[in-house]
């Protein structure tokens, strides 16, 4: 009995000095959701301008250009996944991989050949694990990415993409990322980063016309043309886009944190409390082992006088 009792007690104190940590984890990714989500809404509108200037310029140029016109036989496609750098985030990492799973099946199926860039060291041991070629590994900024951790991305699928796939480039590129909905909700999506996918809307406004975003589109005069124009702002378009799925995937990295670590507490209380009512029952046991074993001693001396 003293020994089990000891062991116990032995488990109470392990879980206990897990619960100290997870509970300071939790507190910790609670923390950085609140500049994650500021960060996030800081540079969304730059994001949104900028891609509402290029529909206004594509809605104005009839001018092809790989910015905004898909090439007609696309053989190499780049699919970018964020992943995180640091487990115990809950299923944060595993949704994106299994989106960016179901994204290389469709585009498989359609006899495209896929590169893989990957944000995260989540994602690298994964992709590694399985005996996957990754074309481009990123880490060390998941949690709080810069703008020149987006640039350093976006320079290596810029290249890429200009070359095309018949030069071993690509021809289009996929952001597979997770938005931040609300700090219970965070989704996995796959969108086009290039080409990028016009609203139908924009091709047909005019200078006084709608724009997707609700807005007007502005009469551009194009110095010296429409294509250098949008040749200038593909890389703001690409970095631009990229930052934001990096700050949106911060931000749902800590929420997912947060909620895991508060589960992994909340557990370690429920086992700290199922722990310790054994141990008081293996205490009251041996309390009372001893004293049937005093009783049954008495009884024998006083039966032998």
């Amino acid at each position: 009995m003293a020994g089990q009792l000891r062991e116990y007690r032995r488990r109470i104190r392990s879980v206990q000095s897990t619960k100290k940590i997870t509970k300071a984890m939790e507190l910790i990714a609670a923390s950085r959701i609140a500049k994650a989500r500021a960060r996030v809404a800081a540079a969304r509108p730059y994001a949104e301008e900028i891609t509402r200037v290029i529909e206004a310029v594509a809605s104005q140029s009839n001018t092809p250009h790989p910015l905004t016109t898909g090439r007609p036989q696309a053989t190499r496609v780049a699919i970018v996944v964020i992943t995180s750098d640091r487990g115990l985030a809950g299923g944060y990492s595993s949704n994106a991989l299994k989106r960016a799973g179901e994204l290389t099946e469709t585009l498989r199926a359609q006899g495209k050949d896929i590169e893989l860039h990957v944000v995260g060291r989540k994602g690298v041991g994964y992709y590694r694990f399985r005996g996957r070629t990754i074309n481009g590994e990123y880490t060390g900024f998941s949690e709080q990415p810069s703008y020149a951790d987006a640039k350093s991305v976006a320079d290596a699928l810029i290249s890429s993409f200009v070359a095309g796939g018949e030069d071993g480039g690509v021809d289009e590129i996929h952001l597979v990322h997770t938005e931040y909905v609300s700090a219970l909700t965070q989704t996995a999506v796959a969108n086009r980063l290039l080409p990028m996918v016009l609203d139908a809307s924009a091709g047909k406004s005019s200078s006084t016309g709608p724009s997707s975003s609700g807005g007007l589109l502005p009469q551009y005069e194009f110095e010296p043309s429409a294509e250098a124009v949008l040749d200038a702002l593909l890389p703001r378009y690409v970095e631009s886009r990229l930052y934001a799925a990096l700050l949106e995937s911060a931000a749902s990295e800590s929420a997912a944190r947060q909620r895991a670590m508060k589960s992994a507490t909340d557990n370690a209380e429920d086992l700290a409390r199922t722990y310790t009512r054994l141990a008081n029952r293996a205490r009251q046991d041996a309390i009372t082992q001893e004293i049937s074993e005093i009783v049954g001693g008495a009884n024998a001396l006083a039966s032998a006088s």
